[in-house]
């Protein structure tokens, strides 16, 4: 049983057979919550450990590392010893090689009947072998036809978004089961994770026909106005959701009209050109400092290095590493960040 400063789920094992950045993903947020994780390592290690050590480690901290041969009798055995004593496994690989190193929970529920399978692969445990990394699942569900500007070529976002959607999908749908107190096979695909975030678009489509429009500087289908927009120096996000808002910052910004949501999107051109004219007058920095008091949901883009010096208390230390911490903040319970492990630190081949 936990104490009040310990972590929600100390005290549960969770076994990753995981490479890159889904499955890691997946289980480092669950250790960060206190859960016990070991990486099951081929010779060679996880794939992302050549990458470079930041990569990995922005993955895999705080867990442990047992180096297994698992396309050996012995390192069947070994599998079947340790999944005797966990709570679930995770794996990230395709639905063939999961299939073939016995990962299934079919293969494993006479080791431990309450054992919880994760496995995420691309298109499903059923849906075949198919290449299928983050990119191209962004490119096959949709996402990247509707990101960037409408004169210009499909884009993506500047990170992985489906692959970390997808592990944290995958931490959920284990969590689920091992309180559910069945053991069972959790089969999450990234592609059905990127269509689900699709959501308001998709339910558009699928009941009304209406196909969603990639709109210049990112504006939102349904509200006006809610995009970026050029400012007298650097660019700013302006979101606003509710004829409130549009109260509040049209008297900051000296916009007369436009005071219902229906209307605001009805005449959206009219809308973004006066709000553009608007905020020409003033920088990004200075708009956010003079809507924030306000209410009104803005932000100035900042880059990734100004956010982080902006936000120092998601910065952790784990081991030798500066890393981005745990999301989930929990009253009396502050996450311990290992370092991330040696290839075979905690057992297994590595170690013989």
């Amino acid at each position: 049983m936990s104490t009040p400063d310990s972590g929600p789920l100390t005290g549960i094992r969770i076994l990753e057979v995981g490479t890159m950045l889904a499955g890691p993903y997946a289980t480092m947020m669950l250790a960060d919550l206190g859960a016990e994780v070991t990486k099951l390592e081929p010779a060679g290690g996880d794939i992302s450990r050549k990458v470079s050590d930041t990569y990995f480690a922005s993955l895999n901290r705080g867990k442990r590392s047992v180096r297994i041969e698992l396309d050996s009798d012995a390192g069947q055995a070994e599998l079947g010893e340790l999944v005797s004593k966990s709570h679930a496994l995770l794996v990230n690989l395709k639905p063939s090689a999961i299939r073939r190193l016995g990962l299934t929970y079919d293969a494993l529920r006479r080791w431990n009947e309450r054992i919880v399978c994760v496995a995420i692969t691309g298109y499903g445990l059923h849906g075949g072998d198919d290449p299928a990394f983050d990119y191209v699942i962004q490119a096959a569900a949709g996402i990247a036809a509707l990101t960037g500007d409408p004169a210009g070529p499909p884009t993506l976002p500047g990170y992985s978004s489906a692959d970390n959607s997808t592990g944290l999908t995958a931490a959920l749908g284990l969590l689920a089961q091992i309180v559910s107190g069945r053991g069972g096979q959790i089969d999450v695909s990234l592609y059905e994770v990127m269509l689900s975030q699709l959501n308001y678009h998709a339910a558009a489509y699928l009941n009304g026909g209406k196909r969603p429009q990639r709109r210049p500087f990112g504006a939102h289908s349904y509200y006006v106005p809610a995009q970026i927009f050029p400012t007298a120096e650097g660019y700013l996000a302006l979101f606003v959701t509710h004829d409130g808002f549009w109260k509040s910052f049209a008297t900051e910004a000296g916009i007369d009209g436009f005071e219902r949501m229906a209307e605001r999107a009805e005449r959206r051109d009219e809308v973004l050109e006066v709000v553009t004219t608007a905020l020409s007058a003033d920088t990004a920095a200075n708009w956010e400092a003079r809507l924030r008091p306000l209410g009104i949901p803005a932000a100035a883009v900042r880059e990734m290095p100004e956010a982080l010096e902006a936000s120092p208390e998601a910065v952790v230390t784990a081991g030798e590493y500066r890393l981005v911490g745990s999301p989930v903040r929990i009253p009396g319970y502050e996450p311990s960040y290992g370092p991330p492990p040696r290839l075979g630190e905690h057992g297994g081949a590595a170690t013989d």
